[in-house]
């Protein structure tokens, strides 16, 4: 495992460690391995990760687990229409895929380094210990709440497991950085568009980017960084350094480890907490006012 590659041999897992497989080239599916040849993730039955019932759901490949030739797995059974938090064998878990280890604490150099999301967080680990016990404590509870492809992840699971750190805003995606790289992506491409004289009103992007952005502590500097760039440079290779840029410093603001939104929320609370944000509790005001 190195800077450009955190792919992991089998014999070099330990029980806490949260591993990944690439599906696809934008897509990872997450899990925290728990010893013994098992891995308990996060996902939605029969494949429909993004649960639109039209064949969107089958861009992004599935994190159903898959034995290969060998379907149903003798050891795991048939889970193709398992909901939420499940237990699998390695190799169903990786479908085929390389195993890949995520990185946690690394340093703020490393991360920006990364060019794509879902592979590692400026946050600190807690023990694996607690770690296992987070993961074992909600499958037996199936306590992760409902999947959701932005909001609430496979990637979440395994980081909440890993730190205990929730994102308790109800207006902002989840801890995973996978998706959250779209999110600034989708900056760069906004950028180039309107360089390019493609787009909508300065007024309206303005105002869609404030709505959809969950960088908003982090987005004045963003466009100051954009200006400025912008106003000195000229020609594609110029709007393309100044979308990087801007992907940088939103990928960043994104991270776990840096977010203002997270708070440490001990497991056995978490069912309710899941309930509050998203929106099945009656008394949601008094949980968050609790957690604040």
């Amino acid at each position: 495992m190195g800077l450009l590659s955190n792919k992991i041999l089998r014999d070099e897992l330990k029980a806490g460690d949260h591993i990944y497989s690439w599906r696809s080239y934008i897509y990872t599916h997450h899990g925290i391995y728990v010893g013994d040849g098992k891995v308990i993730h996060f996902t939605r039955g029969g494949g429909l990760e993004i649960g639109t019932g039209t064949i969107l759901d089958k861009i992004i490949v599935s994190s159903v687990p898959n034995h290969g030739g060998d379907n149903p797995c003798p050891d795991c059974g048939d889970q193709t229409n398992l909901n939420g938090v499940i237990s699998s064998c390695l190799d169903c878990f990786l479908s085929g895929g390389n195993l890949y280890l995520f990185q946690y604490n690394v340093s703020k150099a490393i991360f920006l380094a990364k060019q794509r999301g879902g592979t590692c967080t400026i946050a600190p680990s807690d023990p694996p210990g607690d770690v296992v016990a987070r993961a074992k404590f909600l499958f037996s509870r199936n306590g992760f709440g409902e999947y959701h492809l932005l909001d609430n992840n496979c990637e979440d699971f395994a980081i909440y497991c890993k730190t205990g750190l929730l994102v308790l805003s109800v207006t902002k995606s989840g801890s995973s950085s996978q998706v959250n790289s779209v999110c600034a992506a989708g900056g760069v491409v906004s950028l180039t568009l309107r360089a390019l004289g493609v787009g909508t009103s300065g007024g309206q992007a303005a105002s869609l980017a404030a709505t959809s952005s969950p960088a908003l502590t982090v987005s004045a500097s963003a466009s100051a960084l954009s200006t400025t760039i912008g106003a000195v440079a000229t020609g594609v290779g110029a709007i393309a350094l100044t979308g990087y840029g801007n992907y940088c410093i939103s990928r960043l603001a994104y991270d776990v480890g840096v977010r203002k939104d997270v708070r440490k929320v001990p497991v056995d609370e978490l069912v309710a907490v899941m309930a509050v944000i998203q929106g099945k509790s009656d008394d949601n005001n008094k949980e968050c006012n609790k957690l604040s």
